[in-house]
């Protein structure tokens, strides 16, 4: 760590300093269940995958007290993804954001979504959005096809 980021790291203060070493276990956690278990593992373990248009993916605005806690969760994911020593692609910080956020009583969805290229699917790209509020991955392309959600396996549907 060069002095100047250590230096950043001492004056964050001890909350922050505290959510940051959580998002960077929780990034290495991500990491290595991604690298040991298969996706559809992982997936498994930590919600339900449905379709975009499921009533499930579609949360209601939170209260102003867990709209603080999900701008904290992802400023820690940015501010520590960046300086890992293995480089944390979208999903990984998306699982790593969830877990964050599922441990402080937090609903969130991960979308699932690919370029299309012709009749092919392309590149894909995952982001994280809890009641609207955009946790991970974005802005989000709009080029970009969504393609399923990850809801958590107790998220009632949502109400019209």
């Amino acid at each position: 760590m060069t002095s100047a980021r250590l230096w950043t790291a001492l004056r964050m203060g001890p909350r922050n300093q505290l959510l940051a070493l959580e998002a960077v276990a929780a990034l290495t956690t991500a990491r290595v269940a991604l690298a040991r278990r298969s996706f559809a593992e992982v997936t498994a373990a930590t919600g339900q995958l449905v379709a975009p248009d499921d009533p499930r993916a579609v949360q209601p605005p939170p209260p102003e007290a867990q709209r603080i806690v999900i701008r904290q969760v992802r400023w820690a994911i940015a501010a520590t993804a960046a300086h890992l020593p293995f480089r944390a692609k979208c999903l990984q910080q998306a699982l790593a954001a969830r877990a964050m956020l599922d441990r402080r009583g937090i609903a969130s969805v991960i979308h699932f979504g690919t370029m299309r290229v012709g009749e092919a699917l392309g590149e894909g790209h995952v982001w994280l959005d809890a009641g609207g509020i955009g946790v991970t991955g974005f802005p989000v392309d709009p080029a970009l096809t969504e393609i399923g959600c990850l809801v958590g396996g107790d998220q009632a549907p949502a109400r019209s």
